[in-house]
């Protein structure tokens, strides 16, 4: 960094432009001050913000000048920090400081103002005479820079509007003094002071200046007249200079015409350069500064006196900035705007910065009776136009999050003690003994010193003693990670990692696992016996406070934590038990896996109001589901779509059912009237529809067949202290009708993703009210009844059985074997199936496709496993960079060639071999016999689904139970070949042979909505 007697004597100068001329011969004082303010959150240290400062004017030496006659000349001192009032909650466009004059008895042209509190911001503040908007942001942003500590880029041309601008043709008409101001009179003789309202508005306005003419027009009686700025640095777009280059075009908007036509005469006018004629007279330069003084202050004090200006408002477009080039890692910016006083005679000056998805907005005029007012009704107007309440206005009455579900658990045990909770095939647990049981665990982590704040990984099977696991984690005041026993242990050492565990509840299966890492202790379930102490009491948990933590697939190459807190659980227990219809006499099924949000509903919603969670008896097939649905009396399902279209092929009439809740994926229309023909027509049907990060579910709909005509079920309205926002890719409201992207809100969100603020940051997002909301990256549209409905994704996120899969988490997996370099992963179909597949592309050193999908086993749940590696050269992009799809090979070309000679097949492996074929999409000729299910695309649940078919059609069901035992060997041997001689020993009664299903090869529900 230069030190201060080098910058003393720097040698930069330049030549006082016309238009700084005039401006610096304002009344003394009264020199225009151009402020941009940057807020954030976060905290700038101001020793480090001067140093910062200090090395962009050495960048930026515009910011350091002082005049010498018709020369601005660099003084070589930086411009000072100071401090503003900070921590009493005054708006930044409040502070008294900006009311301050710059270039004034020789002071300083430049300055910058630290604000402090809750909402730090800093402003940059540049005397007009010196620097226009353009200059300010320049600067700004290598102070930025600096505080990033990146090479400057720097502003030290000295070029001004005369080496920029064309001669002029003829000699400027001086402007006429003649329109009213917008605002009414001001008071003559009142000390100068300029009054600032801010308004955001959402979203991105093409042809921004032009919309806001059309609005205030209406209030100019008549033709109305705007000013313009223009910067002329679009006449030289290299240029990097700090000086004031913006001249304002004069523009006539005849009464009654329309944005367009504004805005195409505005684009006319600028393509014929009218703003380069606009200008100043440079014979200016001949006045001396006393008399051009004298004149200024004549001209406003006339334009006070008679209530005339040269227009109706001066209307400015600063531009499109992003947040993230005035961010630092301690300081996030959130808005940039402008708040620049007026020029001598000049009018209401509104000022528009796009930035962060909002429209930056400042209203700026001299301060007065009444002024304030008519400020605000203005800027109404204009929000109204640009951004329609009845568009932006939730549904639904927002309230803040006040209780967690501890208390209604405690006073349910207590109520009801002798009531079944848990039923399941490894006992039964009545209210008394979760109560028991779960102090128990819950004061096994106290001991360990867990509290609030606090994580704790549950591994553990679908059973009571995990139920009662997570209970006592919830209880001892932490929070609980739910962990996929089918997961391989890699994935959950990493899980455990990355949200910080200090500790981990083992089921005995898993104990001898490697999937606890160091530095986080075991703890066996099973080992945790005995009776709570007498003491007992429940942790003061509040509704901010953590209640669980659920990882999902991440598009950056790793998992990401979802943290959700106990307000957030509450308030969807609250609507989800009233609208499933959940009471004392519910008995709700756990059919996914604890590491899928869906089972909260499951885990929480009975047990709240005396009713029962049923676990199935074993792992999820045909026949645990058939005996679950005909035996257990279930009355309450929520599932998957996808598991709920396997129930549906099952051959019962489930008559205790009355609500399903399909969740976690598409639910076609097709497979709610299969679940109506199956459970009765007095059963409801409902799609309930919710990103992990905004608690399991936030919207729902009831099928009604009648109206619900499309082939996917709505996904429909929020609920109690939810919302939905549609806005399109402008970041605008949409209307009824049309297309946008969902923005979820309310107090179910998220905190944000566990020591991820960058992703947080990213995914959840503010409105231009404050409101924060999530960015769900699903395209929808709404209906004029106000239904959601589903259309499609905006990025690469696929589904399937329910999961979430950020395909640059499995390419990240493939790139990190040492024989691939790149890797892209998609989700395509096999010709003549609707089926989505995962099929990677790797690029590298002879990469062996087999090793490959094994590598990815390691390492990432089987789900995520793509079912086919294609090797090329190279990844094809598009002009965008995105991959080439229509350019990369089929991966399904040849991959299932037909068997050289299947005229030796039986009647079992035919039988077989055509529910393959229609379980799988694929021409049952053209399947091999030692084909494997899953490089054709199978998955967990198609294999279920295979599995009762083949129970259904060929095995029958009195040797079903034979055929099941072996389940095992055709988990471990995919294959027609052995499926067709699994089915043909069962049908003939053949014996089972020992040790032929071990447990960890059975297909799991875990995998079946994970």
């Amino acid at each position: 960094m230069p030190s201060t007697d080098q910058r003393q004597s720097a040698t930069f100068r330049r030549a006082v432009s016309p238009v700084e001329w005039w401006i610096a011969a304002h009344p003394r004082g009264a020199v225009p001050v151009l402020q941009v303010a940057v807020e954030g959150v976060g905290a700038l240290d101001p020793d480090r913000l001067a140093e910062a400062v200090t090395a962009a004017s050495d960048a930026c030496p515009g910011t350091r000048l002082a005049r010498k006659g018709r020369e601005w000349v660099d003084t070589g001192r930086p411009p000072a920090v100071r401090l503003a009032a900070s921590g009493d909650g005054t708006p930044v466009h409040r502070l008294p400081e900006l009311q301050e004059p710059l270039l004034h008895r020789g002071g300083p042209t430049c300055e910058v103002l630290l604000v402090g509190g809750a909402s730090p911001a800093v402003v940059f503040r540049a005397s007009h005479a010196v620097m226009d908007a353009g200059g300010v942001l320049l600067w700004a942003a290598d102070v930025f820079r600096a505080l990033r500590g990146e090479p400057l880029t720097g502003a030290t041309d000295t070029v001004t509007e005369v080496d920029l601008l064309p001669p002029l043709t003829q000699k400027p008409t001086p402007p006429t003094m003649q329109y009213p101001a917008l605002l009414g009179e001001r008071t003559p003789g009142t000390p100068r002071r300029t009054l600032w309202l801010r308004r955001s508005v959402d979203g991105y306005h093409a042809g921004l200046i032009a919309r806001l003419a059309t609005a205030i027009a209406p209030l100019c009686g008549g033709d109305a007249q705007f000013a313009v700025p223009v910067n002329l640095r679009r006449y030289a777009p290299q240029t990097r200079s700090t000086a004031s280059l913006s001249h304002s075009l004069p523009f006539t908007v005849p009464a009654g015409q329309d944005w367009e036509a504004t805005h195409e005469r505005l684009l006319t006018m600028l393509a014929e350069e009218r703003d380069a004629q606009a200008r100043l007279d440079p014979a200016v330069l001949k006045i001396p500064q006393p008399l051009l003084r004298f004149i200024n202050g004549a001209l406003e004090s006339k334009a006070v006196k008679q209530n005339r200006y040269p227009s109706h408002a001066s209307l400015a477009h600063l531009g499109r900035v992003d947040v993230e080039e005035f961010s630092t890692a301690s300081f996030t910016a959130t808005a940039l705007y402008s708040l620049s006083s007026s020029p001598a005679g000049g009018p209401v000056e509104l000022d528009a910065v796009e930035c962060a998805g909002h429209t930056e907005l400042t209203l700026s005029w001299h301060d007065g009776p009444g002024i304030e007012e008519k400020a605000t009704a203005l800027l109404d107007l204009i929000e109204e136009a640009l951004s329609p309440a009845k568009l932006r206005t939730p549904s639904t009455l927002l309230r803040p999050a006040s209780r967690t579900v501890l208390p209604a658990f405690a006073a349910q045990c207590a109520a009801t003690p002798d009531a079944l909770a848990v039923t399941g095939p490894d006992g039964d647990l009545t209210y008394a003994e979760l109560d028991r049981r779960s102090r128990v665990v819950a004061t096994a982590l106290r001991a360990r010193g867990i509290g609030r704040e606090d994580v704790v990984g549950v591994l553990a099977d679908r059973t009571a003693e995990a139920v009662a696991a997570i209970w006592g984690v919830v209880r001892s005041g932490a929070a609980y990670l739910p962990l996929d026993t089918q997961h391989p242990d890699t994935r959950l050492a990493g899980i455990l990692t990355d949200a910080r565990a200090p500790v981990c509840l083992v089921q005995r299966p898993h104990a001898e696992r490697a999937a606890v890492p160091a530095g986080c202790v075991t703890v066996l379930l099973d080992e945790l016996t005995g009776e709570p102490p007498a003491d007992w009491a429940e942790p003061a948990t509040g509704p901010g406070d953590l209640a669980y933590v659920i990882y999902t697939s991440g598009s950056t190459g790793r998992p990401k934590g979802v943290e959700i807190e106990h307000g957030a659980l509450a308030n969807y227990v609250a609507w989800a038990t009233r609208d499933l219809g959940v009471d004392a006499s519910t008995r709700m099924p756990l059919l996914t896996s604890f590491a899928f949000d869906v089972s909260c509903t499951t885990l929480f919603l009975p047990l709240l109001v005396g009713g029962s969670v049923l676990l199935p008896r074993g792992d999820l097939n045909h026949a645990t589901l058939r005996a679950l649905l005909t035996e257990d009396a279930p009355t309450v399902l929520t599932m998957t779509p996808s598991l709920l279209e396997l129930i549906c092929e099952l051959d019962v009439r489930p008559s205790t059912v009355r609500v399903i809740g399909a969740a976690g994926e598409v639910l076609r229309r097709s497979v709610a009237l299969q679940a109506l023909e199956m459970f009765g027509p007095e059963c409801r049907v409902m799609n309930l529809y919710g990103p992990t990060e905004a608690t399991i579910e936030c919207l729902a709909h009831t099928f009604d067949p009648a109206t619900d005509t499309a082939a996917g079920v709505p996904i429909g309205v929020p609920p109690d202290n939810c919302t939905a926002h549609v806005l399109d890719a402008q970041h605008r409201f949409v209307g009824p009708g049309e297309v946008g992207e969902l923005y979820i809100g309310g107090v179910q969100l998220a905190r944000g993703y566990r020591g991820r603020p960058d992703l947080t940051r990213t995914r959840f997002v503010r409105l231009a009210d404050g409101t924060r909301v999530y960015r769900t990256g699903d395209v929808v549209r709404v209906t004029d009844a106000g239904v959601v409905e589903f259309l499609t994704r905006a990025d690469d996120q696929v589904k399937v059985l329910g999961n979430r899969i950020e395909p640059a988490e499995i390419a990240q997996a493939l790139e990190d074997h040492p024989t691939v370099s790149r890797a892209a992963v998609l989700a395509r179909s096999r010709p003549g199936s609707e089926h989505k597949l995962l099929c990677a592309y790797v690029v590298g050193t002879s990469p062996d496709p087999a090793q490959l999908q094994a590598f990815v086993a390691e390492r990432l749940p089987r789900y995520m496993v793509p079912a086919t590696v294609t090797v090329v050269a190279e990844l094809p992009r598009t002009v965008n960079g995105k991959i080439d799809v229509r350019a990369l090979p089929d991966p399904f070309a040849g991959a299932d060639e037909p068997a050289a000679d299947h005229s030796g097949r039986d009647e079992v492996t035919r039988a077989v071999a055509a529910i393959w074929s229609g379980t799988l999409g694929v021409d049952p000729d053209r399947l091999a016999d030692d084909t494997d299910f899953h490089q054709l695309g199978g998955d967990s649940l198609l294999m279920l689904s295979m599995v009762g078919a083949v129970c259904r059609d060929v095995v029958g069901a009195a040797a079903e139970p034979l055929f099941m035992a072996r389940l095992g060997e055709i988990v471990r041997e995919p294959t027609i070949a052995r499926v067709a001689a699994v089915a043909r020993d069962a049908a003939s009664g053949g014996a089972v042979p020992a040790g032929s299903i071990p447990a960890q090869a059975v297909p799991r529900g875990e995998t079946v909505g994970a």
